[in-house]
């Protein structure tokens, strides 16, 4: 036994070391290949500062030699001039001249970082606009046929000492930038010597890497391919599983549709049965109202037959959502409106439009909501246009400037006559102010624009859970 475990031992050893022997080479590799790359980044940026400095450089370079030229062509041209008096030489003159203030200027702007040759730039402003003004002195006198004071005054040398100077202190600014750009190159020479370094040292770092990651894939190729093998059988176990499950909820979704579609029908068969229920009490009315003689009597079962009427459209045309719990306001009251306008109008001789928007409201807010209108529309058709007139009825229910519902029906009617009071307490009112209540609401009776009435009731609860009060079931 001691034998064996000995044994074991002795290959267990070697194995480990080679293991640690082999993650080591990997992560030194990886090490190196990141210092390698970090150090090619920095080499990078570090070549595109210097690259930029060299365009810099080039830059200033060349804009002290284009001041120079500038400089030399106005003296020239002035020269000629003077010696000459021909008018051709002004033109270059000028030109040479204007230019020179926008040249000094963008030479200050490109030496700002540079103290020196700032410095540099700066101090030959005053002897450039002392040699401008000597030569813009010439010329005048030329161009005034004074030729002998402008030899005078050239003759003092004092122009020729300023543009020496100009020139000298030009000529060592330009020295300067050739010796920063002397440099700059040797940077980037050197600059460029550590990049290829850190670009081998990163290709020895991978190409290790890359052998010590390919013998590693080749062990877990071996091994992923016996799990894979393994993987095979427990997939395919797995999807008869998934396919057995997936058959018991597709059975279990259909019969879940089936029962709601059976749900949905009964409710809307309900909602049928208690409006048929209810037309045919209207009915009733319209009977007992044919056959009685007292004119109250028969104007108080008149104006309860359209009230229930008005129910029994409020309960038939109602059509609930997918969730079985909701309804579209506008789809909804086009609906009832459509039904009253048919029943109520007098042979079409009052028109009912609706402007809804599509407001989603519970299927009790719905129903309390069509009875609300089909009140306020009843009223109107019943007192707005007497002695058969005819007019229009408009019925609109969008949001305010709050997001708050506003339920607004207007006439065109005879409107309210003075000393009449539309919030009495008269039936018609109770009923509008306890629908109106249940939302929150009170109903609001002003004069319509162009004649007639208008009732606006604001809904704020419209749309919103409550709970069940009394009013409610009344």
């Amino acid at each position: 036994m001691s034998v064996l475990v000995d044994g074991l031992k002795s290959v267990e050893g070697p194995h480990l070391v080679r293991r640690g022997t082999r993650r080591l080479a990997v992560w030194v590799s990886l090490g190196l290949v990141c210092l390698a790359a970090v150090a090619a980044l920095m080499l990078m940026q570090g070549i595109d500062r210097q690259l930029n400095d060299i365009n810099k450089t080039y830059a200033v370079r060349n804009a002290a030699r284009e001041l120079t030229h500038a400089l030399s062509q106005a003296e020239a041209s002035q020269r000629g001039f003077l010696l000459t008096a021909d008018p051709q030489f002004l033109q270059p003159y000028r030109e040479a001249v204007s230019s020179l203030d926008r040249r000094v200027a963008a030479l200050m702007d490109m030496t700002t970082d540079d103290r020196g040759q700032s410095d540099r730039v700066a101090s030959i402003t005053g002897d450039i606009s002392s040699k401008m003004a000597e030569m813009n002195r010439t010329v005048e006198l030329v161009s005034t046929r004074r030729s002998e004071e402008a030899q005078t005054l050239t003759e003092t040398g004092m122009g020729a000492r300023l543009m020496a100077e100009v020139s000298a202190t030009l000529e060592e600014f330009i020295a300067e930038e050739d010796a920063k750009l002397a440099d700059r190159n040797q940077q980037i020479d050197q600059t460029r010597t550590g990049l290829v370094a850190a670009l081998i040292a990163a290709l020895a770092a991978a190409a290790i890497l890359a052998y010590a990651l390919l013998m590693r894939t080749q062990k877990q190729v071996s091994a992923l391919a016996q799990r894979h093998r393994g993987l095979l059988s427990q997939n395919e176990a797995l999807e008869e599983e998934v396919a057995e499950r997936t058959r018991d909820i597709e059975e279990a979704r259909a019969h879940a549709e089936r029962e709601r579609q059976r749900v949905e029908a009964l409710l809307q068969d309900t909602n049928h049965r208690i409006g048929n229920s209810l037309a045919t009490v209207s009915s009733l009315l319209a009977l007992q109202v044919m056959r009685t003689q007292s004119d109250d009597v028969r104007a108080a079962l008149e104006a309860a037959r359209l009230r229930v009427h008005a129910v029994a459209s409020a309960h038939r045309r109602l059509r609930l959502g997918d969730d079985l719990e909701t309804a579209r306001a506008d789809e909804f009251l086009a609906a009832v409106l459509e039904d009253l306008a048919e029943t109520q109008t007098d042979g079409g001789r009052i028109a009912v439009h609706g402007e809804l928007s599509p407001i989603e409201v519970s299927a009790r807010d719905a129903t309390t909501l069509g009875i609300l209108v089909g009140e306020l529309v009843t009223n109107a058709l019943k007192y707005a246009f007497p002695d058969a007139r005819s007019g229009t009825i408009t019925v609109t229910l969008a949001p305010d400037d709050e997001d708050v519902p506003m339920l607004r029906v207007k006439d065109d009617g005879v409107g309210m006559r003075e000393g009449d009071d539309a919030t009495e307490s008269g039936l018609g009112s109770v009923i509008v102010r306890q629908l109106s209540g249940q939302f929150g609401g009170e109903p609001h009776y002003a004069p319509a624009d162009g004649g007639g009435l208008e009732v606006r009731v604001r809904l704020p609860e419209l749309g919103r859970t409550r709970t069940t009060t009394k009013d409610d079931i009344l």
